[in-house]
């Protein structure tokens, strides 16, 4: 006997950070603004950018000396996070007025499952207006929707017509739908995998449909059998309330940057105290710790070493990092970051509530 169809709705804020700030600000409205960076100094990076900064391509991850070129006239705003926080426990807040299967991703974006929603809507369309109508009286921002029967193609509606957008793919058409779709839009598929995929005459979901699935994995590993079942629209992912807890760690980003072994083995002493006061904490032992170190033109490598028990000695968890930047220090390069990370862990069972972008709650089972 076949289930019935799941009702999937995902949301996501429309360039969140940036609504916040130009809604709470009357100065910025109407004008390219850019969350975070700096055009000045040492540079940064743009969380989010505001649509009017979009249309000279400034977008999130840029970093600010380029999106300053790329805009002359955009204003950059220092990041608010409490504020965003605080909005963002809001909106979750109107999510749980209609279901209890709520999976947030970030602070501005989560999945919805009202297959059976508290209110007896019934209608999956119906409850996406009735959150974004929520959302903009309540908070005066605006979110697009995507609603469909699993999570990938809810996520990738969603963006199809922002901002304020609200975008349907029933299940009659979600076959013909995923054929459309270029490779790139597929989840799993970065810039490498596009480029490998397009060398192979595959653009589209129609060219991965004509592979079988043997071709798929023989191709591209395990996210072979994902591509296979994903162009014929099949996504079983359930939505998820929890997940389990990978890694526990710390980084610094640093107001100059480190040119000396000593400055660097400095830091890391202190960032490997924060991380080892974390796995105190939730009596957490990891066999692998990994170092993060992060260039002055924000080139980045991580290298990692395991161990046969889990630890969280202090003591194991300095020397290793700073070994592993030893193993890897070319003297004359300068750092702007370092970070260090504990993973593999044992018992007992993990599971983090997630809470926003970088940041996690876990719990002990």
């Amino acid at each position: 006997m076949n289930r019935p169809l799941r009702k999937i709705i995902h949301i996501d804020m429309d360039a969140f950070y940036a609504s916040v700030e130009q809604r709470d600000n009357p100065a910025y409205r109407g004008k390219p603004i850019a969350v975070g960076g700096s055009p000045q100094g040492r540079g940064g990076v743009v969380a989010t950018a505001s649509y009017e900064a979009r249309k000279f391509g400034v977008r999130s991850a840029m970093s600010s000396k380029v999106a300053a070129r790329l805009c002359k006239q955009l204003i950059f705003v220092y990041p608010r996070f409490e504020v965003y926080k605080q909005v963002s426990q809001h909106i979750r807040a109107i999510f749980y007025r209609y279901t209890d299967l709520v999976e947030p991703l970030s602070l501005d974006e989560a999945y919805l499952d009202v297959t059976t929603d508290k209110l007896q809507i019934g209608s999956a369309i119906d409850i996406a207006k009735q959150i974004k109508r929520a959302i903009q009286d309540e908070l005066q921002l605006t979110a697009s929707a995507g609603v469909s029967v699993n999570k990938f193609a809810a996520k990738v509606a969603s963006d199809m017509h922002k901002p304020n957008g609200l975008t349907f793919i029933g299940p009659s058409r979600l076959e013909a739908f995923m054929e459309q779709l270029p490779v790139e839009k597929f989840f799993g598929v970065g810039k490498v995998t596009a480029e490998k995929m397009k060398r192979l005459g595959l653009h589209t979901g129609a060219d991965l449909k004509k592979w079988s699935e043997e071709q798929l994995v023989s191709s591209f590993g395990k996210m072979g059998h994902f591509f296979y079942k994903i162009v014929r629209g099949q996504d079983d992912r359930e939505v998820r309330t929890t997940r389990e807890a990978k890694s526990v760690g710390a980084e610094d980003t640093f107001p100059f940057d480190l040119t000396t072994r000593e400055q660097m083995h400095e830091q890391l002493e202190k960032i490997a105290q924060i991380v080892q006061g974390r796995l105190a904490r939730h009596q957490l032992k990891g066999r692998t710790v990994t170092l993060k170190v992060k260039y002055h033109d924000f080139k980045q490598i991580t290298r990692s070493q395991s161990f046969a028990e889990g630890t969280r000695d202090l003591e194991q968890i300095e020397n290793t990092a700073k070994k592993l930047l030893d193993d890897s220090f070319v003297p004359g390069q300068q750092v702007r970051l370092l970070g260090i990370s504990l993973h593999n862990f044992g018992e007992p069972a993990i599971r983090w509530v997630p809470q926003e972008k970088g940041d996690f709650q876990l719990k002990l089972f």
